[in-house]
């Protein structure tokens, strides 16, 4: 499995970005290999992320090329490049 971590700066208001969050979140149900995605807000104002695990690199490397991935910065009025990290899940604490 894989760990994605995205941190990125928002100029929209917190509502707004929820908003928007909540229509797109059955596109991302529907991605094939993402097993999880949790939407967090970072401690500083207009700074949120993403959390995904993925059930392999392949299906990461999918959702990259995809044009749902390629909406994001538009979507969420993105104001500079994202902190993006990635790693491998070596194992679960629970299943």
């Amino acid at each position: 499995m894989i760990l994605q971590i995205i941190k990125l700066k928002s100029n929209l208001p917190e509502e707004q970005l929820l908003i928007k969050a909540k229509e797109r979140e059955p596109q991302f149900k529907e991605i094939q290999g993402l097993l999880q995605k949790y939407y967090v807000k970072i401690g500083q104002s207009g700074q949120y992320g993403g959390i995904y695990i993925w059930e392999s690199q392949e299906s990461l490397n999918a959702y990259r090329e995809s044009e749902l991935a390629k909406s994001i910065p538009e979507a969420y009025e993105i104001i500079e490049a994202p902190n993006i990290e990635i790693m491998d899940i070596l194992f679960q604490l629970r299943n």
